[in-house]
């Protein structure tokens, strides 16, 4: 499985487990997720691939990814993205 595969099996997951919280809500919610948890080379690349015209991405990822490229990373929006921040464990999905 390629970087690119992985990346977007990961944000469309991550996505598809926001749906319940409606549309908006939830692209707000992903670009929390991946602002706070992907790795910097992650979002790099996933930047790259949308700007490159890829189009695996679900419409809330692509949307997600879109909004964090245009510097508008929402605050926390899950009770996990502010218990990343506690103690300054966690806060990467890259292993």
């Amino acid at each position: 499985m390629s970087t690119e595969d992985t990346l977007t099996r990961m944000a469309n997951d991550i996505a598809k487990n926001f749906s319940a919280i409606g549309h908006a809500a939830a692209v707000e919610a992903t670009a929390d997720h991946i602002h706070q948890f992907w790795d910097p080379r992650m979002k790099a690349k996933a930047y790259a691939m949308i700007r490159d015209g890829h189009d695996s991405f679900s419409e809330p990822a692509h949307a997600a990814i879109t909004l964090l490229m245009q510097g508008k990373a929402p605050g926390s929006q899950t009770r996990a993205t502010e218990f990343s921040g506690v103690g300054g464990m966690g806060r990467s999905d890259a292993g």
